[in-house]
């Protein structure tokens, strides 16, 4: 069954339901407990980062001497006493989050900001104070922090004798795909988009800053950490430190924001195992604001040459993307910004290529839709500005071009619904009846529009589903909650599954010794984990079903009948009868029934291309004097298959929009390229929108079951808002004011610069 749609209550009772979280009134009041907040016994010391002033280079000397003398300071780390680590990147078939992460390991610096020492103290206060008076001499290096965009052109950079073709780009896509001759149907078309845009750095700076305390009493590492996904960072841990993998112990049952920040460890754990393995007593290294942009990962710029081919009747023919972007140093992690050329549009000759120059900057990973954010933000650009060209409107444009199957690889979709979306938002936004401004009037009012895609995954997972004899479950796995609502819609899945209210299902998460899931990350968190909590449901369901069948009570029903056994509070319900779930289980001799359930991806996710889908329309002003953009309404409409949660999906959709507003017109983390630091390294200088800036999004779900996408039908959608919106924006502040800007951000000196030249 693929792409059909249905409504939710035809899915399973209870799933859908847009029901307040489970964990809010904990968190509200101060009840959850996150990284920095757990007691390990005792009050943990304080750790507090050095860190290194230039970019590359080697310590000849660092005195700790006057740190050492001051209050209250307990030791000094240095790459002089740290124990002993894992060759940083090894092993070399580990993966990013796998590989170790060793800090202050030698003399050598890998960026600004590179942690140089931690003191550690018995207060925050203490330890900061004497991190002041560490003394350390560096002999720098030259060395190449940025791509050089500003001063040279794409073509150029093309041809830098050290780019490099990365291995492979996030997500397992290659680094180069196509399908048919590019350059042929490029030669041989009617109308030519040619443009390149630029993104530049930026940093999710989630709500909670990395954090860690850790704890080892010389056998076992206990760790609770900010994490997204607690098997990475087991696997991380034991291998930069040298440990046996059963030895760590990780926990984050609660996380304050993660936008793939957090997919691994980083120095803030690093640090405080070191640490704690050093004194034997718990550390806590929590990193500032400030440590956060340089010692947690970002995104790097991108430069972006998109060429757009079509016939005289506006039909694709070319399309073209070819995108550099930065990569750390020993760090294997690319963008794939070209995938949703790959995937949006057909075209006879489609070529995406993605190159890559090593720098020395802090980690380059993920953040928020690695490749689709950025991607989209350009590609829906160009796109507005083909449909331009070719004197169609966006819309129909769009929809004149959609494919029937995957454009480069040739696989059927599992299901494709970007033109239902397209034309649900244009009919709900209104955009055939959108109107100019008046002439005169102050502000200029501006129209656009953007599609969204988003690759959908299934990780393998597994989960615990436990009965007490009250009747009441509950669900172990090591998921995490990372501010999106896991907590709300595995106990949703679970009671739906067994027949139970939500209140008599307890959700436990983010424990390594917990079963393995996914964890939280590339839109696949909920479906991977959701899956395998409903196939232990139903494991529990045939366990429950086989002791029923051999208890004397119940030696008078027929197979039938027990085969429909239902689960109601305490009771279970079997034809016209009621059994407690307490005198089944001690029929059983049993205290609990505890089963596991587990999912993994099969065929469908190898003979079908999955992707969730999306539209934005949105409508702008912008002052006729001073260039101010107001952002007055969008409409975005999305079709991910299930909806687990009305409520938390439409949470997730609608703060994608607000970040896509947000790289559209306000993010850019400033580099100073003589030191590779970053001069707005808070949220003051770090623009991002505050409440006046965003509109009432108008958000609506098409829902279409895929059930080759999991057996829960669902896509992921964590992702896909921040796809496309800040094109659609881009686009809009186009139509207001005849500028084209594609150097993102879009601020007013941008436009005010362009008029001026066009006034003469």
């Amino acid at each position: 069954m693929s792409g059909t749609t249905v409504q939710q209550e035809d899915i399973a009772p209870g799933i859908g339901q847009g029901i307040d979280r489970v964990d809010g009134p904990a968190k509200v009041q101060g009840r959850a407990s996150y990284a920095a907040e757990h007691s390990l016994g005792q009050r943990p010391l304080e750790g507090w980062i050095v860190e290194a002033s230039v970019p590359a280079g080697l310590i000849t000397n660092i005195d700790c001497s006057e740190a050492e003398r001051c209050e209250g300071v307990v030791r000094v780390l240095t790459h002089e006493n740290v124990p002993e680590q894992m060759l940083y990147g090894d092993p070399a078939d580990a993966g990013r989050f796998g590989q170790s992460h060793a800090v202050m390991q030698g003399r050598g610096i890998r960026y600004h900001g590179y942690p140089v020492a931690l003191v550690v103290a018995e207060t925050l206060e203490q330890a900061r104070h004497a991190a002041k008076r560490v003394r350390v001499e560096i002999d720098s290096a030259e060395v190449r922090v940025a791509v050089g965009a500003s001063d040279r052109s794409f073509e150029e950079l093309w041809q830098h004798p050290e780019l490099q073709t990365p291995e492979s780009l996030d997500g397992g896509l290659e680094p180069d795909a196509a399908s048919g001759d590019f350059e042929s149907q490029w030669s041989e078309a009617v109308h030519k988009v040619d443009v390149c845009y630029q993104t530049p750095n930026q940093v999710s700076a989630a709500m909670e800053p990395h954090a860690t305390i850790a704890s080892y009493d010389g056998d076992k590492l206990t760790v609770y950490c900010s994490l997204q996904v607690i098997a990475s960072a087991v696997e991380g841990l034991a291998n930069t430190l040298k440990l046996d993998p059963a030895k760590v112990e990780v926990n984050s049952p609660f996380v304050g924001g993660g936008f793939g920040s957090k997919l691994g460890i980083h120095n803030d754990a690093v640090l405080a195992c070191l640490a704690t393995m050093v004194l034997k007593r718990p550390v806590r290294v929590v990193q500032t604001r400030r440590n956060v942009f340089s010692n947690a990962p970002h995104r790097g710029s991108s430069m972006q040459h998109i060429r757009l081919g079509m016939d005289a009747s506006g039909k694709l023919v070319a399309i073209g993307h070819d995108s550099i972007m930065p990569a750390a140093h020993g760090y294997p992690f690319a963008e794939a910004t070209g995938a949703c050329a790959r995937a949006s549009y057909s075209a006879a000759g489609i070529r995406s290529r993605h190159r890559v120059l090593p720098v020395n900057m802090p980690v380059l990973d993920s953040t928020r839709a690695p490749g689709d954010a950025i991607g989209t933000l350009a590609f829906e650009a160009a796109i507005d500005e083909a449909a331009r060209v070719c004197g169609i409107d966006p819309l129909d444009f769009r929809l004149n071009n959609m494919p029937d199957k995957h454009p480069v690889n040739g696989q059927p979709f599992s299901s494709h619904d970007l033109a239902g979306c397209l034309r649900e938002g244009a009919e709900r936004f209104g955009w055939a009846r959108r109107s100019k401004a008046e002439a005169g009037a102050r502000k200029l009012k501006g129209f656009g529009m953007a599609s969204a895609v988003r690759v959908n995954m299934l990780v393998k997972s597994a989960a615990e589903v436990e009965l007490d004899r009250t009747g009441a479950v509950v669900v172990r796995t090591d998921m995490t909650d990372i501010g999106t609502g896991s907590y709300t819609i595995l106990a949703q899945i679970a009671a739906a599954e067994l027949g139970l209210r939500v209140d008599d299902v307890t959700v436990k998460l983010g424990r390594s010794t917990f079963p393995t899931s996914s964890g939280s990350g590339g839109s696949f968190g909920a479906g991977s984990t959701g899956s395998a909590v409903q196939a232990a449901c139903q494991n529990l369901r045939r366990e429950l079903i086989k002791h029923l069948n051999e208890a004397p009570q119940c030696a008078h029903l027929s197979k039938n009948a027990i085969d429909s056994a239902q689960l109601n509070g305490g009771r279970i319900l079997v034809d016209n009868e009621s059994f407690s779930v307490q005198s089944l289980l001690e029929s059983a001799d049993l205290d609990t029934l505890c089963v596991q359930g587990q999912i993994e991806p099969g065929e469908d996710h190898d003979n079908y291309a999955q992707s969730s889908w999306g539209a934005h329309f949105v409508e702008i002003s912008v002052d006729r004097d001073t260039a101010e953009i107001t952002v007055d309404r969008i409409t975005t409409v999305v079709s991910a298959g299930t909806i687990f949660n009305q409520k938390t999906a439409a949470s997730q959709v609608k703060g994608g929009v607000v970040w896509g507003l947000s790289y559209a017109l306000r993010e850019e983390l400033m580099l100073d390229e003589r030191y590779g630091a970053f001069m707005n390294r808070d949220l003051a200088e770090y623009h991002i929108p505050v409440n006046r800036d965003v509109p009432d999004i108008d958000c609506h779900f098409r829902i279409q079951a895929d059930f080759r996408s999991n057996p829960l039908g669902s896509k992921g959608i964590g992702e896909l808002g921040i796809c496309g919106a800040g094109a659609a924006i881009a686009n809009a502040v186009f139509d207001a004011t005849g500028v084209r800007v594609r150097h993102f951000p879009i601020t007013l000196d941008k436009i005010l610069e362009k008029w001026e030249a066009e006034a003469g």
